[in-house]
């Protein structure tokens, strides 16, 4: 997948890239649907205090999230033709191309595997949390685990269409343009950590929803989140987006959905 393409491609390509771009925003508009049954979960008295119905509000969210999406998708597989970054199997899908054949069985085993890691990296923070602001309500765990799983398409979907195809593919971009000294390997394993770290970072604002965000409170976010990024982003680079998406499914299915009818 790293294999530097033309930065000035043809026409076609441009299309295909629009094309290739709408359907990313679509999926990334259905994920945003099926992730509000969790925020209505974990978040209900926010929920409560909205003066517009939900059947309104849904709607006009994930119609916000695909247009966003959307662009930034089309962003992304721009820059990626220049450092070999991008979706090839739903591009062999869209052009009726042939794709190198894809990891599915291990992006998702070893998406799993960084959610077990996860799990057991928790405990080793616990001793040192601060008294949580807003205890989290109980739920029934068969609940939880039905919108986790539902959630669980908007973390695999939306959330690596903004950090790996998007915001890792421009990091890889700009160390190609400005860094063209620099090996292959170290520009973009810089641009994975850079992008796990932001991917981190970008779970603080639900973190201090719980707790104070104290050093403790961030390194824990930084860390965990930090486990998942850096295995997405590898498989974004080695294979491309769509294993990256599994292996992220993965990774929210042990913390979202056999987490919580384990732990109930």
């Amino acid at each position: 997948m790293n294999a530097a393409i033309p930065f000035r491609e043809p026409a076609i390509a441009f299309r295909e890239d629009l094309k290739l771009a709408g359907l990313l925003g679509l999926l990334g508009a259905l994920a945003t649907v099926a992730l509000f049954p969790y925020l209505l979960l974990i978040m209900p008295e926010a929920f409560a205090r909205l003066s517009i119905p939900l059947s309104i509000v849904i709607p006009i969210q994930a119609a916000q999230a695909g247009l966003l999406l959307t662009l930034l998708s089309f962003c992304g597989l721009r820059m990626g033709h220049r450092v070999g970054l991008g979706a090839p199997w739903l591009r062999s899908r869209l052009t009726g191309r042939t794709c190198a054949r894809q990891p599915w069985i291990s992006a998702l085993l070893l998406g799993m595997s960084a959610g077990l890691l996860i799990l057991a990296l928790d405990p080793l923070f616990a001793p040192y949390m601060p008294a949580a602001i807003r205890p989290q309500a109980p739920t029934v765990a068969s609940a939880s685990a039905l919108a986790g799983f539902l959630a669980s398409f908007y973390g695999a979907i939306a959330e690596e269409l903004q950090l790996r195809l998007f915001v890792m593919t421009l990091l890889a971009w700009l160390l190609v343009r400005f860094a063209p000294g620099w090996s292959t390997p170290l520009r973009f394993w810089l641009a994975i950590i850079l992008a796990a770290a932001l991917f981190g970072a970008g779970h603080l604002p639900a973190a201090a929803q719980i707790w104070p965000l104290d050093a403790v409170v961030l390194a824990r976010t930084l860390v965990l989140n930090g486990v998942g990024g850096l295995v997405f982003g590898w498989y974004f680079w080695k294979h491309g987006l769509e294993s990256a998406m599994l292996a992220h499914f993965g990774t929210d299915l042990v913390l979202h959905v056999f987490a919580p009818l384990v732990m109930a």
